[in-house]
């Protein structure tokens, strides 16, 4: 399940629509939209997207929420090491490797690690 996925599914409980409902009325088939939601298809197309934020009358900031989930939510990601160092690409090759075996807290731990990697490369704001 993607993150984007797991929204929709949330979103979908919260009001207590099917699958079947959504799809209908967003013009999807049901199989697409379960595919959605489970990550079996990769990210929706901004015409899908917006389909989607109109159909739970969503505004503002629970939009842009759902816009950023559907931009982290590709199914098959690609990572382009080329020229980049050894030790960047021995990196990406031993996550793609271990992602599957890691649990929900290693993957946390590893986030707010690169988060605060981030931070520190991000241009400090002047006072």
């Amino acid at each position: 399940m993607t993150p984007f996925g797991r929204e929709i599914r949330r979103l979908r409980a919260e009001r207590a629509i099917s699958q079947k409902d959504m799809a209908k009325a967003i013009g999807l088939s049901p199989a697409y939209l379960s595919a959605l939601e489970h990550g079996h298809r990769g990210q929706p197309s901004w015409e899908l997207l917006q389909r989607i934020i109109g159909f739970f009358n969503i505004i503002w900031d629970d939009a842009e929420e759902l816009q950023r989930l559907a931009a982290l939510s590709h199914p098959r990601v690609t990572i382009d090491t080329a020229g980049l160092s050894a030790e960047a690409t021995a990196l990406a090759n031993r996550l793609s490797g271990c992602i599957g075996k890691l649990s929900d807290e290693d993957i946390r731990r590893l986030q707010e690690t690169l988060d605060g990697a981030q931070k520190k490369k991000s241009p400090k704001t002047a006072s």
